[in-house]
């Protein structure tokens, strides 16, 4: 009887958005409409926003988005693919599994805006009209811890009946690896995945607030908030929002329609 009550993910995720747009609606035109001694508004409405948005025009958006993103997604291949292959190499050598963690919790501890300048000074600034390779780099540092330990435990939580079927057929390390423990692993990775994909982009979004490109959502960004144009700064942070939401959303697809059994659904 409750669960035939219980509104759907959907609704709820509209009702939410609203009650966000509500509040912030409500701050723009009180707490936060006379501020400082100009007494302007410091936040501007959704209205405003969208209106700058518009005024500004896909052109715009697209031409910064889509430096971003591709720096974003070659961050996102090299952090997690070297993250993958830590992993595996962890279960094929499990004498190095404190090391592998210990790389991995240094590079998530270290702050992104503080390894920025030096790997800016190291890498160097791009090529006119080529991805930057500092926010190629922190973008990549910014998926590797989670990919790493998401892929750990998932390649961990294979079944030791099954290892113990491929042992009895004179399979070894490898074998079960490719029989039992990728698949087994396979929820926990693209759980991980998924939670990447956001943190590649503000990595490369925070790399390009260090300069050294000429277009890019972290540039916009700047440049907007330098000639104080609020409106435009919100537009671009509720456009990187919606981008870092929507790759999110891509691996839930994926995860959802690959891995049906982790949540109980028939194939």
């Amino acid at each position: 009887m409750n669960r035939s009550r219980r509104l759907p993910s959907w609704a709820t995720g509209i009702i939410g958005i609203a009650i966000v747009i509500a509040l912030w609606w409500i701050s723009a035109v009180t707490v936060f409409a006379n501020v400082g001694p100009a007494k302007v508004g410091a936040i501007p409405t959704p209205l405003e926003v969208v209106q700058q948005i518009g005024a500004d025009g896909f052109g715009y958006y697209w031409g910064h988005i889509s430096v971003t993103l591709s720096e974003a997604a070659m961050g996102f291949v090299w952090g997690n693919g070297l993250a993958l292959l830590l992993a595996g190499l962890v279960l094929l050598v499990p004498r190095i599994e404190k090391v592998a963690v210990q790389i991995a919790v240094i590079t998530y501890c270290i702050p992104i805006v503080a390894i920025g300048p030096i790997a800016k000074i190291v890498i160097g600034s791009p090529d006119p009209g080529d991805p930057a390779g500092t926010a190629i780099f922190l973008a990549a540092l910014a998926v590797f811890f989670t990919t790493v330990i998401g892929s750990l435990l998932g390649l961990k939580a294979a079944d030791q009946a099954s290892l113990d079927v491929v042992s009895v057929y004179g399979g070894g390390k490898w074998m079960q690896l490719r029989k039992v423990r990728i698949v087994a692993a396979i929820p926990a990775v693209l759980t991980a995945l998924k939670i990447s994909a956001p943190a590649a982009l503000l990595g490369a979004i925070i790399a390009e607030y260090l300069g050294g490109v000429e277009r890019g959502l972290g540039l916009a960004m700047l440049a907007a908030g330098s000639a104080a144009q609020v409106d435009r700064v919100w537009g671009l942070a509720i456009v990187s929002g919606l981008v870092a939401g929507l790759g999110y959303a891509l691996f839930g697809l994926i995860s959802r329609f690959a891995t049906p059994w982790s949540s109980g659904r028939s194939a």
